[in-house]
């Protein structure tokens, strides 16, 4: 109907007040459309950083970092390969994941050509009755987000819930790495880039 309006008067020569009056009427009519659809559809969750609102791939939208998801590798083939395995179990509308979400995007810069970088969704966990060490579902204690680091001996070195510190993480790195400990190596500060992030910089 609005389409042939707009064609039919678009044909006839009209008064500028007559298609100025036109305009307004197309106007509110459109305006009325939409606050009748946002109104009358269904209601819609705003979410954020500190909330428990589902808006997307955390990794995407908080940490900057779309290539995390989906994982290259899985667990097992991480381990089968002897690669150093950092897993995250998370879910994308839990306020925690989102806020730790940058602390393993800020990890992939000095590690992420080394290490397999594993973010695994918690409801992709199959429920069964018993799991392979290989397997997420054999470490989930059922919290997210939850860290694992393993050497490339498959040794487990870390295994937290929770948001951990990059620097818990990091410690856990250099010792699958037989890296210097912290204290021996060039101190780090944080330098914050935006609300969400920050990054280690030398003082």
């Amino acid at each position: 109907m609005l389409r042939w309006l707009i064609a039919h008067f678009s044909t006839h020569r009209l008064s500028s007040e007559v298609r100025h009056r036109l305009g307004q009427a197309i106007g509110l009519v459109c305006a009325a459309l939409v606050l009748w659809l946002g109104l009358g559809g269904q209601p819609t969750a705003l979410a954020g950083l500190t909330d428990d609102n589902y808006d997307g791939n955390i990794f995407a939208l908080y940490a900057g970092n779309g290539s995390l998801v989906p994982p290259k590798v899985s667990l097992e083939q991480s381990l089968k390969y002897g690669k150093v395995s950092l897993v995250v179990i998370y879910v994308d509308d839990s306020s925690d994941c989102k806020k730790f979400s940058s602390v393993i995007s800020q990890l992939q810069a000095p590690y992420g050509r080394v290490a397999n970088f594993i973010p695994i969704m918690a409801d992709s966990i199959p429920v069964k009755d018993a799991y392979a060490p290989n397997e997420p579902g054999y470490y989930f204690k059922n919290a997210v987000p939850q860290t694992l680091v393993f050497d490339t001996e498959g040794k487990l070195l870390l295994n937290e819930t929770g948001i951990v510190a990059y620097e818990a993480i990091d410690d856990a790195m250099r010792e699958a790495f037989d890296l210097l400990p912290r204290s021996e190596s060039e101190e780090l500060r944080r330098r914050p880039i935006n609300e969400v992030n920050t990054e280690l910089v030398p003082q």
